[in-house]
């Protein structure tokens, strides 16, 4: 008798252990405690969100919570069910690698995020896996040594080193065919227009087409915009623009004033970032990630 009562106060312990376990979470997913706090795993589907094109019972993003901030990895999901981004985060703020991904499933920017900055490696691609972009920031998130843009045949288009934001030496551009199209001398972001040197590429260049031509949206400059040179905007090249606030309006690779390949920053009237839109091939192709 004594042995029977024995292995049931065993059961009933294992099974009093057992919801305990559970009750903490440690087993469920979107699990919120006693103080109403979000902990361990969430899997967050649209029928919560009601986000377009989504079906209901589709994961929009997971990800954990310890005390309803968002910690270590968060994956994010477009509405074809590829990933949109993998951030890593720390006390609910991105803080760590990120990767977003274009929705045809090839890796779009990559690089280290940490206090609201990219530091150290980043790299931007075009949609058919090519490196459009490749930076490297500071600790302080300025573009500080080598930096790369790329045509979207892979062929180099701009390179240079930058010092703490600002070009440095010589900045080289090149046709798309690889040809040296110019040789701009800066020095703490300012450019000697008399050492400026331009090119007539050697080899033809292959014509765009005419429909890409008629469909490239022209990017207007405002009056106010100015770059932070004294050489003025001529509509050729590279150049970051600023606006009248001192905020960068504008930053990539212009031709006949046409944004061919950057962002184009917009602010609200408190002057915070809202938005960036890409541009890739003289046309808009969506906007860049925004982080909180």
């Amino acid at each position: 008798m004594r042995k029977v009562v024995l292995i049931l106060l065993f059961i009933t312990c294992k099974i009093s252990l057992a919801q305990s376990f559970e009750l903490s979470g440690k087993d469920t997913i979107n699990f919120t405690d006693a103080n109403g706090k979000k902990q361990g795993k969430w899997v967050i589907k649209n029928i919560t969100l009601h986000k377009p094109c989504y079906a209901d019972d589709q994961i929009v993003e997971e990800g954990k919570y310890i005390d309803s901030k968002k910690t270590g990895q968060w994956k994010e999901y477009y509405c074809n069910k590829n990933i949109k981004s993998v951030i890593t985060y720390e006390n609910n703020r991105p803080n760590g690698y990120a990767k977003m991904y274009h929705d045809n499933g090839k890796i779009k920017e990559e690089g280290l995020w940490k206090n609201n900055r990219w530091v150290g490696d980043y790299k931007l691609y075009y949609d058919n896996g090519q490196v459009q972009q490749a930076f490297k920031f500071s600790s302080t998130g300025k573009r500080t040594g080598e930096q790369v843009y790329y045509y979207e045949n892979g062929q180099v288009m701009i390179t240079g080193t930058f010092n703490e934001g600002k070009e440095a030496g010589v900045i080289k551009e090149f046709y798309e065919n690889g040809d040296i199209k110019s040789e701009k001398s800066f020095n703490d972001g300012n450019i000697d227009v008399a050492a400026t040197k331009t090119y007539e590429p050697k080899k033809p260049i292959a014509p765009t087409k005419p429909e890409e031509k008629l469909e490239a949206p022209l990017v207007k400059v405002d009056p106010k915009e100015k770059p932070n040179l004294s050489t003025p905007f001529n509509g050729e090249g590279y150049w970051k623009l600023y606006n009248s606030n001192k905020q960068v309006s504008k930053d990539g690779t212009f031709s006949k004033n046409r944004l061919i390949e950057g962002k184009v920053y917009f602010y609200d009237n408190d002057g915070i970032l809202t938005r960036i839109a890409v541009y890739k091939g003289g046309k808009y192709v969506g906007d860049a990630v925004m982080e909180e």
